[in-house]
């Protein structure tokens, strides 16, 4: 990936305003991927670990000191400028089974004399399978021990608005709370079969907001289209969409997205997760976006824990991080996503 590495050494700078760790630097197995409904986990570092420790994300939620970079092999944060991301990417969709059938991308090309949203694969949906890998992760997210809890919950998920992410958000979380309602008046059973269900306990499901900048690096390929977000809107009605600005799909265009520009993108985007109020947060993405954003980081990790926090993410596999901002751009301003200027369609020239 040779222009994604020019971009890490272009953002050194980036380390004097975030850092990123894996999940498993903190509790020895957070990182883990999904091949159907197989979960593969990260290898604890520590024997002693408690048996509880193989299937947690966070075991104490009130954390004071995480590891990191720098030279002593160390770093400190304050906990109150720390989050936990938890980063999934879409389950199979149709346009994933294509190319591997086809063994190359040109199937997810317009046809010559057709455009980008008439094609199959325009908005690509998810398969019987990626649907399948979904409700295996909700699964496995229900029994995994977070905090005080035994299962993981969540303070706000983060959506691209592509519809197999949005698929894959309602398959993984299920319902999400109305747009507007506070979470005191939403209320739903815990897990079935965990110890708060059996006790009658119930919780505030999440809160689902589509993005713009989390979705996949659009252009030239037609699964990276979207609908309009007036359609895509009516088939998941609870989602808020009050933060997407353009319903059309302004931003595809024939050409790819530049690295350079799906970089910046990544990092705005994490600016703005910085800006958040929550703590613990669930993005649904994409594996292109995700190669983006953590190809820029981990430099300075071990070679395992950075070649484990930069490969290609797969279907359905959630990568657990803790967001550290070093506090010198907290109070930015983070502009919304906006497309490139068009040239002017009329231009007067003034003759001598």
């Amino acid at each position: 990936m040779p222009d994604l590495k020019r971009q890490t050494n272009r953002r050194c700078s980036l380390f004097a305003t975030f850092a990123i760790l894996l999940g498993s630097q903190l509790d020895h197995a957070t990182a883990f991927r999904t091949i159907g409904s197989n979960f593969i986990h990260s290898k604890p570092s520590s024997s002693l670990l408690p048996p509880l420790a193989a299937k947690s994300a966070m075991i104490d939620d009130g954390f004071q000191y995480s590891l990191g970079p720098p030279e002593s092999g160390f770093s400190i944060f304050l906990a109150e400028r720390t989050k936990k991301v938890h980063f999934i990417r879409h389950a199979e969709g149709y346009h994933n089974v294509a190319t591997e059938q086809t063994g190359n991308l040109d199937c997810l090309l317009r046809d010559e004399n057709g455009t980008a949203s008439s094609h199959e694969l325009h908005d690509a949906r998810l398969t019987s399978k990626g649907i399948a890998q979904a409700d295996a992760l909700r699964t496995y997210l229900s029994t995994r021990p977070s905090g005080t809890r035994s299962f993981t919950t969540f303070d706000l998920v983060v959506v691209s608005p592509l519809t197999r992410t949005c698929q894959t958000a309602l398959h993984v979380f299920g319902e999400p709370r109305e747009p507007g309602k506070p979470a005191f008046l939403t209320r739903v059973d815990a897990p079935p079969g965990s110890p708060e269900h059996e006790s009658g306990i119930q919780i505030a499901p999440p809160r689902f907001l589509v993005r713009e900048e989390c979705r996949e690096r659009w252009g030239r390929y037609v699964c990276d289209g979207r609908r309009p977000i007036s359609e895509i809107a009516q088939e998941f009605p609870n989602f808020d969409f009050s933060e997407i600005l353009h319903d059309e799909d302004v931003f595809y265009t024939e050409h790819r997205e530049s690295d350079e520009h799906c970089c910046d993108r990544a990092v705005k985007f994490l600016e703005w997760l910085n800006k958040r109020p929550e703590k613990c947060i669930a993005v649904v993405t994409h594996s292109s976006f995700l190669r983006h954003l953590f190809g820029q980081f981990g430099e300075a990790l071990h070679t395992d824990d950075r070649e484990d926090l930069q490969r290609v993410a797969g279907n359905c596999e959630l990568r657990s991080v803790v967001l550290c901002s070093h506090g010198n751009k907290d109070g930015v301003n983070i502009d919304p996503l906006m497309p490139s200027l068009a040239a002017p369609s009329t231009v007067i020239l003034n003759e001598e």
